[in-house]
């Protein structure tokens, strides 16, 4: 994902709003917000610099440190493109086991309960999932405070957990979970999820259909062209020149098994003029490490998040981009980074379960509108076969495949509009409007 911030309003009128400047104050909660590279951080400061844009006064509630690097520390208060990020201490403790990750929950939710309680001229409220249950301080707060919540799903939990075989269906900590979740969706003004899947998830837990919006999110570097191999100083600095390129670039999260392509690196070292690339960090990301310990494979490399200056530099130097997803989370979690990959031109790998988002996204059994090629988590043969399939075609061909991806992202997922979308359900919210579009459910299949 690129670090790029987008100077948009959202919508065509914005920029004239009458009432601009003359709104309230809207309060966003999340634990994640730029600088700090996680998605849900980035893609909340899109949203938040767009509404002060329309007119907001936008105060963030986050936390003064890294999320996944808690020794990384941000200034506690600070003006970022016309939104006050009021940032608290000791609201992230990092994520290296779960008491780490509830205790910095429990210190951002007690924190941004009582700030948020507080917050002068309070006209609405934005929460997404991170924290899980940052939906429990919104609902408090605009409870007392009697403002409207628009709630972004960006994952569903006890699913996920459960999914993941976490907790149990019928645990203790999985009802509460849910009741969690029943109350939010319940009190939400608007719900905004991901895809299809997760859409279908949330009605079967309470029917929000009257307010709810479907909407990906938006792809980052959307309008940056991407940078051809030759002129790549990333490519270069890393050795890759000549190189053919298939790259994991992301969070190594539970929810994105990358197993089966770690074992095809280590089937292909004898393909000389192949690099498995695998850029970021998270659990998983000890999976890399051991595989590179125990084979020593000479085409694998590893690397760390890479400075949001040089996303572009970086997402543009594969020729396959890798996206997963675990067999049972379609609908708990979202395939965000397949976008980044599409946005720049590139093809994509997926492993994962039928169908997903990025399975209908792909068009993999439509020669015309093909752009990658899927197959099941376990299968080192098919994915062998693919990157082999991959790497065999004209350089014409693959180039194509890149510019049909880039066009999908022109045609359905433009930044601009989507970005407005979601402002809109906010809009709606504060005024006490229904669902934004009938079609927004449409738009993503």
């Amino acid at each position: 994902m690129t670090g790029r911030r987008h100077a948009v309003t959202g919508r065509r009128h914005a920029a004239s709003d009458p009432q601009a400047g003359a709104r309230g104050r809207l309060l966003v909660l999340t634990q994640v917000y730029a600088p700090d590279p996680t998605a849900v951080g980035q893609y909340l400061t899109d949203a938040a610099e767009a509404l002060a844009a329309r007119g907001y006064a936008v105060r963030v509630l986050t936390s003064a440190r890294g999320f996944d690097d808690p020794s990384q520390r941000y200034p506690l208060r600070e003006t970022l493109r016309g939104v006050e990020v009021v940032r608290m201490p000791l609201a992230s403790f990092g994520k290296r086991t779960i008491a780490h990750r509830l205790a910095g929950m429990v210190a951002f939710l007690l924190q941004a309960v009582v700030r948020g309680l507080f917050t002068p001229r309070l006209e609405g409220i934005v929460v997404s999932t991170s924290p899980p249950l940052a939906s429990f301080a919104a609902v408090l707060i605009g409870w007392v405070r009697r403002a409207p919540i628009t709630y972004w799903v960006m994952d569903l939990n006890p699913d996920q957990m459960i999914e993941l075989g976490r907790i149990r269906e019928g645990a203790l900590s999985a009802r509460v979970f849910d009741w969690f979740n029943r109350l939010i969706l319940r009190r939400a003004a608007q719900v905004v999820a991901l895809d299809r899947f997760m859409a279908d998830r949330l009605c079967r837990k309470l029917d929000v259909s009257a307010k709810l919006t479907v909407m990906p999110p938006w792809p980052h570097g959307q309008h940056e062209e991407p940078v051809a191999h030759h002129e790549n100083p990333w490519r270069k600095e890393h050795g890759l020149e000549g190189k053919f390129v298939v790259m994991y670039s992301g969070n190594h999260a539970l929810t994105n098994p990358i197993e089966t392509v770690l074992d095809a690196a280590v089937a292909m070292q004898d393909r000389e003029d192949l690099v498995f690339l695998f850029v970021g960090g998270g659990v998983r990301k000890r999976s890399v490490e051991e595989t590179l310990a125990r084979h020593r494979p000479t085409n694998l490399v590893s690397l760390p998040y890479q400075p949001r200056d040089t996303i572009r530099y970086s997402l543009s130097a594969a020729d396959l981009h890798v996206v997963t997803l675990g067999e049972a989370v379609v609908g708990c979690v979202h395939p965000c980074k397949v976008y980044g990959a599409l946005a720049l031109g590139r093809p994509v790998l997926y492993v994962g379960p039928k169908p997903s988002h990025v399975t209908d996204l792909i068009a993999e059994d439509d020669p015309q509108r093909r752009i990658g090629w899927s197959l099941a988590h376990g299968d080192v043969e098919a994915a062998v076969g693919a990157i082999d399939h991959a790497r065999g075609l004209p350089p014409g061909e693959l180039a194509e495949m890149g510019r049909r991806a880039s066009r999908l992202v022109d045609e359905r997922f433009d930044t601009a509009e989507m970005i407005g979308r979601f402002c809109d359900a906010v809009d709606a919210a504060v005024a006490g409007h229904g669902p934004v579009t009938a079609s927004a459910s449409a738009a993503v299949r």
